[in-house]
């Protein structure tokens, strides 16, 4: 079982932090957590193209990379993880570190056993500890985010089950997990009419009295019901939601 105490403080509006640190073990187990929930605990998942999505999805928590000269309204994160990666002392070829070198999905799909995503494999597969280190810096930016976007009335409430939620065994897992599952939840473009799904909707939709973690999960599925129902119908949004619901169960285990 996880059980982290989360080592920073943040203020309301004028928000500062301390760089969240993971221990070699807590990396580990949250990076086969994260890595189990998006690619089944797989080698061949870490290298994805979705059929109904324009990109593809890479690493334990598949990681977003737009194609060239083409962006999306989801936030592009593969970039910065790969320059992590490479930060923290792994090998990486250069062609990781330029612009996305597929142009559609037949071409990633054609180039599936090819030395590129081979090689790209290996390294995803290795990295698994920083890749979760990675996500950690992501969440250690995303409540700042999240409450500057909540209206000042809704603030105090957000930061409270934020901090209900954290201070669960996995508690910390869960917040990282969603966030880079599905975004802070402050992005116009993350919409559907008019509703986000991220973190800061499932913060603002948990109940204040209920358990933390099974409120947590509930309001989450709130969310991503909301988000399917909202959804074009050429996406097929609904083929996720069993799938989702099934990693959001792990929030309470």
């Amino acid at each position: 079982m996880i059980r982290l105490v989360l080592p920073f403080f943040l203020a309301v509006a004028t928000v500062s932090a301390e760089p969240l640190r993971l221990s070699d073990s807590q990396a580990a187990e949250i990076g086969q957590r994260i890595w189990k929930n998006e690619c089944a605990g797989t080698i061949s998942g870490l290298t994805s193209w979705n059929k109904s999505e324009e990109f593809p999805s890479l690493g334990i928590a598949h990681f977003i990379w737009y194609l060239e000269g083409k962006r999306g309204p989801f936030e592009e994160s593969f970039p910065g993880m790969i320059r992590f990666l490479q930060s923290q002392g792994h090998s990486v070829a250069p062609w990781m570190l330029g612009p996305c070198p597929w142009k559609s999905r037949a071409e990633f799909m054609a180039d599936l056993q090819g030395a590129r995503l081979k090689a790209l494999r290996s390294l995803l597969a290795d990295t698994v500890a920083d890749q979760a280190r990675f996500a950690a810096m992501r969440l250690e930016a995303a409540l700042p985010k999240v409450l500057l976007a909540a209206s000042p009335a809704d603030r105090p409430r957000i930061e409270a089950n934020f901090r209900r939620v954290a201070a669960q065994p996995l508690g910390f897992y869960a917040l990282m997990d969603y966030v880079n599952f599905k975004g802070e939840g402050v992005a116009p473009t993350e919409r559907y009419a008019g509703k986000g799904w991220g973190l800061l909707q499932v913060l603002s939709a948990m109940s204040p009295t209920d358990p933390a973690m099974p409120a947590f999960a509930r309001a989450a599925d709130h969310v991503l019901t909301q988000r399917v129902a909202n959804s074009q119908p050429a996406r097929n949004e609904a083929q996720w939601l069993p799938g989702w619901r099934n990693r959001l169960a792990t929030y309470k285990q």
